[in-house]
């Protein structure tokens, strides 16, 4: 019966919640056993503490709904250390928008998950909280940098986690962890002012695409702290999820002219392809090379990071994870007018992607050009790979241009999880979450990820 409890849709769990006839208690016991015999293994969770759920009259959507807490928003109540040896373990003293918003819907929090430091790399394991596992294969890394959302939500712990996007973090861990995950188009979801500028947004992953709707209904609620968010709309993202996809234009991109796709990957690409296709999509070859904006988030990406350290002490500096260290150093040198030209590069990256999608409703891509690699390592070959940007080109550039964009699950290669991109034009959600929601009928399968009570199984359920 536990099993059974772990693996509900958090619109499930609600709907039975409010009917009466399941207890949030119950739920509660249950992802608390579940975390217990997977995170052993897993190690996705960082903080862990069981609030009890508020009885009364039901606060939300999400009145009594586990959800994990990614490690780089604040609750009330509980150290943010962002990955960090670094940063201090007193409790914060407000909430994140995003947590805000999921405590006035009821939602439970039970605990933090793991990231790498300062979510710098797409990949999860650090000096503070060692290295998180993908529960499809536990040599494998879960992607980053909402890699420990991404491993729990996999491993049915629980239906709804939350993440940020920077460059790829909420997209490529949904990706490498067989699970579905939508970066929001940039001011949707309040959010804190930071140094990362409007690349950075909040959200969450799930195992479905309607849980993902059901969790932006509420995080899209506004939020004063921040002035640059939109005003609020009151979209249901739920309703007119299964009115398909007839009469959409569609692109397809198997690599945004970086060469780096793996034949097989882009393969696996097919099925989703061609679900849309049998649906009344137009879908289309297109040649649309986005190479030239690397060298854009190079910049911005080394100067955010560079600018959240800047008041540390040289002890601080020295605990730091050896690669964000030598990226921070490398950015020291980077003068005004450099950084000033990164975001004239950006600004013009944004123009075309506006002007392409004068022609295109929404654009496809492989999630991630490869299958997840080793646990542990950076990057799956130095040499072809120098950073983590260079085998997921497929993701920062959306986070560049402010758009939104979903990974979600189409296939497997090899045994592991792929995910199919889909990209929309600014405040394009609705048609995003569609487009995916036709990929996953199409392509929805009963595996599991092999992890039973701690113990790793290379082979799949329901393979």
């Amino acid at each position: 019966m536990s099993d059974d409890l772990n693996w509900l849709s958090a619109r499930e769990l609600a709907r039975r919640f409010a009917g009466g006839d399941l207890s949030p208690v119950d739920v509660l016991d249950a992802t608390l056993a579940r975390l217990h015999a997977v995170d052993s293994v897993l190690n996705a969770v960082c903080l862990q503490s069981a609030d009890r759920w508020r009885r009364g009259t039901p606060l939300g959507p999400l009145d009594g709904v586990p959800v994990a807490i990614k490690d780089t928003a604040q609750v009330t109540g509980w150290p943010m250390r962002i990955g960090s040896l670094a940063t201090a373990a007193a409790p914060s003293t407000q909430d994140t928008p995003g947590v805000a918003r999921l405590r006035e819907a009821g939602a439970v929090f039970f605990c933090k998950t793991t990231t790498p430091e300062f979510g710098w790399k797409g990949i999860t394991h650090g000096p503070l909280t060692g290295i998180t596992r993908n529960p499809w294969d536990i040599s494998r890394t879960p992607g980053g940098s909402s890699g420990g959302s991404a491993a729990l939500v996999a491993a049915g712990v629980v239906s709804l986690a939350t993440g940020g996007d920077g460059g790829g973090s909420i997209r490529i861990p949904a990706a490498f962890s067989g699970v579905f995950g939508l970066k929001p188009s940039y001011g949707v979801v309040p959010n804190l002012p930071g140094v990362m500028g409007t690349l950075a947004v909040y959200g969450g992953l799930s195992r479905d695409v309607a849980d993902s709707a059901l969790l932006l209904n509420v995080l899209t609620r506004p939020d004063p702290r921040d002035s640059f968010a939109i005003p609020h709309r009151g979209i249901d993202y739920l309703d007119g999820l299964d009115r398909g996809v007839a009469g959409l234009r569609i692109a397809w991109s198997p690599d945004l002219g970086f060469a780096v796709a793996d034949p097989a990957v882009v393969a696996g690409m097919r099925p989703a392809i061609d679900a849309l296709v049998e649906a009344g999509a137009d879908v289309q070859n297109v040649a649309l090379d986005l190479s030239g904006a690397q060298h854009a988030l190079e910049v911005i990406w080394g100067a955010s990071h560079a600018a959240l350290v800047r008041d540390f002490t040289g002890a601080q500096l020295a605990a730091l994870d050896p690669g964000l260290l030598r990226l921070i150093i490398a950015a020291q040198d980077l003068s005004a007018r450099e950084l000033q030209a990164a975001h004239v590069e950006m600004r013009a990256l944004s123009q075309q992607m506006q002007a392409f999608h004068q022609d295109y409703d929404l654009l496809l891509t492989p999630t991630v050009p490869i299958t997840a690699f080793a646990a542990g390592i950076d990057t799956p070959d130095a040499a072809r790979f120098p950073q983590w940007f260079d085998w997921t080109p497929l993701t920062w550039p959306f986070n560049l241009t402010r758009q939104p964009a979903a990974s979600v699950p189409c296939g497997f290669v090899e045994g592991l999880p792929i995910g199919l991109q889909i990209v929309g034009p600014m405040f394009a959600e609705q048609n995003i979450l569609r487009a995916c929601r036709c990929v996953e009928q199409a392509c929805a399968t009963a595996a599991r990820p092999g992890l039973v009570d701690g113990a790793a199984r290379t082979s799949l359920q329901g393979r």
